[in-house]
């Protein structure tokens, strides 16, 4: 039995060799292998260091290869630096010998770069005394955690697994903590989920150790089930200790009964949801008789610990499908606006594809069927990208009990996000993709030389590591699909455009559109208008929102007179996170009489767009805002302008169906109208419109736009 499943303490390995007989024992002395690492000549030093530039090397290539922004970099600098030392004393040189540096499993690990490897540290060091063993140890450093479940690994090829086991150890270079959990699907016996269960435990394992520079630790016994199938966890200490020594925590979805020890299988979701509650600090059953303050004080402390980041979900199946609109799958949700949506579209189609075995579908010819397969968007998804995902797929067209399990897995898969992000803060994240995409992107082909002919080509971004240093998705959600291959450094020469299949999920914020457009459609002739004064606006909220936002204080009542009898609508983000403000403006060549000629011509402008600075680049706020506008409120088309020198101008473009610089002006024209052309009477008034509004600043530089 190795040491991982016993779970022996990593530590330096002690020899004594003493007689029985006292008298007869020679003196104690100290054998001279302080300095000892592994390398005992020169050459094998050498090589040592090569292997870990290599290392260091690749490593950084990948993060190069997820960067952004530098607000991003700062971003993720700041949640995970190291915290600084309470004491403020400093180490004795003797202590900093016996002591070698941690591998900051809360902060950024530079590999070699300030110090040696993990593996020079982990070296056995021979010693006849013994040390002991620090009582009472307090942490003070949090344990940034990955909660990471892999579903079906044994229906994975070796390279998969091997490019799984190099993502996690990349995060934890990154200053994430890594804890698996290993779900083998539904078997009928339960001996056979055991056996399963630890074979692909032990795969996995050994697929983490083979990577340069980390190691795993198995542990069987981290739950308890109580008879009416509550699972707890049996030692936290357990859990975290690893974690805090850097290796990644492979967890089996096995629990021991409290009567008896009666070792029984559970389901791998009630493992993911009962570790959260637990990192989270809310499985503590305060005493009815103790002092509020003292359990207060105890859950917080608990909750300072850990800090669980991200609940990643690799499945085979990828990320969360959509079924309308080109793109294969959500690229992100916002759980608190879409999840009942995503649910109820999900329980329909696995409806529908119940209602459809009842046809007897297998019992018509193969043209037949494949026609019917391939006859709407959603079967051809099927066919295409859930089907083909699974285990036992093997070319052939799926039947219906196949279909209604892959949906059927898409919102098991929903559903878990849901409820872990629930119980988590808000900054958290929940990932759902493909163990082939992780493994894809960990371990990327060699190029070849018809790569090197073609512009644009970039490798591709690991999905859980560009998270990690963003906190976004690959995609920006409101990213129109034909942006989507430039915007992952591809265009129309790439060769293979990258379309990523991964979900990112976040507990979100509500979304508040008024009126509410499935209601009253947003239309021109739409009476009577709301106006920014109504009662259900926060308007001082509202207010400080866009002078945070533009930086700029607003004449408040100027704006008030101007926009009071123009609104189109109002979308709220949040507690006023994020707003826009949209309304209705008539060209100058156009009466402003109220008539029917007056408000067909009506253009929809967006007249601000404003997210507070505290959530600018972080959470999408903007996107969901921006998705909101276009998708639900103004489907056809809506027009705005900005400042030629504005920053933000290039996620305008990304996001706009065309833009136009207004010549003899500062402002560019943006607008998301298909099809629209520079003669065209439309074209025509957004110019207008946007040529003729009049800022409403307080501090009167609306002359200098």
């Amino acid at each position: 039995m190795s040491s991982r499943t016993l779970g022996w303490p990593r530590t330096a390995l002690r020899t004594v060799s003493r007689p029985n007989d006292p008298a007869t024992r020679p003196p104690l002395q100290r054998p001279q292998f302080a300095e000892f690492s592994g390398a005992s000549t020169k050459q094998d030093r050498l090589g040592h260091r090569a292997k870990e530039k290599l290392l260091d090397r690749e490593f950084f290539l990948s993060l190069l290869s997820s960067a952004s922004t530098k607000r991003e970099a700062r971003s993720y600098l700041s949640r995970f630096k190291e915290k600084p030392s309470k004491s403020g004393q400093k180490p004795s040189k003797e202590s900093e010998k016996a002591s070698p540096p941690a591998s900051l499993p809360s902060g950024v690990n530079l590999g070699s770069f300030y110090g040696a490897s993990r593996a020079v540290y982990d070296s056995p060091v021979f010693r006849q005394d013994t040390t002991p063993a620090p009582q009472g140890q307090e942490y003070s450093e949090r344990v940034h955690l990955a909660l990471v479940k892999i579903t079906a690994p044994q229906s994975l090829e070796d390279e998969v697994v091997d490019g799984v086991a190099k993502t996690l150890s990349q995060l934890i270079r990154l200053g994430m903590a890594c804890c698996l959990v290993v779900d083998p699907g539904k078997f009928d016996d339960a001996s056979a989920v055991r056996q399963v269960t630890v074979e692909q435990a032990n795969r996995i394992s050994a697929a983490i150790d083979s990577q340069p520079d980390s190691n795993s630790f198995r542990l069987d016994s981290a739950l308890s089930i109580s008879d009416t199938g509550n699972l707890s966890l049996l030692s936290r200490k357990a859990l975290l200790n690893p974690l805090r020594d850097g290796r990644v925590l492979i967890v089996t979805p096995i629990a021991y009964t409290e009567d008896e020890p009666r070792a029984v299988p559970v389901s791998a979701d009630d493992v993911v949801l009962a570790l959260t509650k637990d990192f989270a600090g809310l499985s503590t059953n305060p005493d009815p008789d103790e002092n509020p303050t003292v359990t207060a004080e105890r859950i917080k402390r608990l909750q300072k610990e850990v800090s669980l980041d991200r609940v990643i979900i690799l499945d085979p199946l990828g990320g969360i499908p959509a079924f309308h609109g080109p793109q294969m799958s959500h690229v992100f949700i916002n759980m608190e606006q879409e999840f009942d949506v995503l649910e109820d579209e999900l329980l329909q189609h696995i409806d529908t594809a119940s209602a459809q075995g009842t046809q007897s579908i297998s019992s018509m010819s193969p043209g037949a069927t494949s026609s019917i397969i391939n006859s709407n968007p959603f079967s051809k998804f099927v066919n295409n990208e859930v089907v083909s995902a699974l285990p036992e797929h093997s070319g052939h067209l799926p039947g219906v009990e196949t279909v209604e399990r892959a949906l059927s897995g898409h919102l098991k898969n929903l559903r878990l996000s849901q409820q872990a992000l629930a119980m988590l803060p808000s900054a958290s994240s929940g990932i759902i993709t493909s163990p082939q995409e992780v493994a894809h992107s960990a371990c990327p082909r060699q190029p070849t030389a018809a790569d090197f002919s073609v512009v644009g080509t970039r490798r591709q971004r690991n999905p859980l590591i560009h998270n990690l240093l963003t906190d976004k998705p690959l995609l920006s959600s409101s990213l129109p699909p034909r942006r989507r291959g430039v915007a992952n450094g591809g265009g129309p020469s790439a060769i293979n455009p990258i379309s990523s299949h991964t979900t990112v999920a976040k507990r979100g914020m509500p979304l508040t559109i008024l009126p509410n457009p499935r209601v009253q459609v947003w239309t021109a002739q739409s009476q009577p208008r709301l106006q920014l004064n109504d009662p259900s606006i926060d308007l001082p909220r509202l207010v400080h929102l866009i002078e945070d936002s533009f930086d700029r204080k607003l004449d408040v009542q100027k704006y008030l007179e101007r926009v009071n009898d123009r609104i189109a609508g109002l979308i709220i983000a949040g507690e006023y996170e994020g707003g826009a403000i949209l309304t209705w403006e008539t060209p100058p060549d156009v009466p402003d009489d109220g008539s029917e000629a007056s408000l067909s011509r009506m253009v929809p402008y967006l007249d601000k767009f404003a997210v507070l600075k505290r959530s600018q680049g972080a959470g999408g706020v903007a996107d969901v805002l921006f998705n909101a506008m276009v998708r639900t409120c103004f489907p056809n088309g809506v027009c705005w302008r900005s400042r030629k020198d504005n920053p933000v101008n290039k996620w305008y473009f990304e996001r706009s169906c065309g833009t136009w610089k207004l010549a003899d002006s500062n402002w560019t024209m943006f607008w998301t109208t298909q099809g629209l052309t520079e003669d065209s009477q439309r074209f025509q008034d957004y110019e207008g419109v946007c040529r003729m509004i009049q800022p409403s600043w307080a501090d009167n530089k609306g002359v200098v736009d």
